[in-house]
């Protein structure tokens, strides 16, 4: 279970802080909920606690993992996958998956592919989604600005 102001990861979404752990009656039944506000959107959400883990809500990574992460980014095969749409329905279950690893692979070989083509306009927002995603979770880790987080995230891709 999680604390009220503790940081977490709700996949597709992004990381967000628990705000308040509350009881809510939905349809004559109370439930208790996380209410988490999405940093880099500004939405609010509600999760019941018991469907956390379904959800794949989960702590944000540690300091001793962002390393590892960043370098996802930048080491790796890259995933050849010639049909597109098979192609992005892996990379949206990846995504879905809420790990940081996978999601930085999705980054990784969505920047590599758009260095050789364009991508499509799907792909690219799932690619502008993985690299905010990655980038905000590397932000709140290692206590720094959104900005100097792009910076690490970039560089990474850079090297690869």
């Amino acid at each position: 279970m999680f604390k009220k102001g503790e940081k977490v990861v709700y996949p597709m979404h992004g990381v967000g802080l628990i705000d308040e752990i509350e009881d809510k009656e939905v349809l004559g039944q109370t439930t208790k909920y996380y209410i988490i506000q999405i940093i880099n959107s500004g939405m609010k959400v509600m999760i019941p606690v018991d469907k956390a883990e379904e959800v794949g809500l989960r702590k944000i990574i540690s300091k001793s993992e962002i390393k590892k992460a960043l370098s996802h980014l930048s080491s790796g095969e890259t995933i050849k996958e010639n049909d597109w749409k098979l192609r992005y329905q892996n990379n949206i279950e990846k995504v879905k998956s809420g790990s940081i690893f996978q999601v930085a692979e999705v980054a990784r070989d969505l920047f590599r592919r758009g260095r050789e083509k364009e991508l499509s306009i799907m792909e690219r927002k799932l690619y502008e989604n993985a690299y905010n995603l990655v980038m905000h979770e590397v932000a709140l880790t290692k206590n720094v600005d959104i900005e100097e987080a792009g910076d690490l995230v970039s560089e990474a891709l850079s090297d690869s």
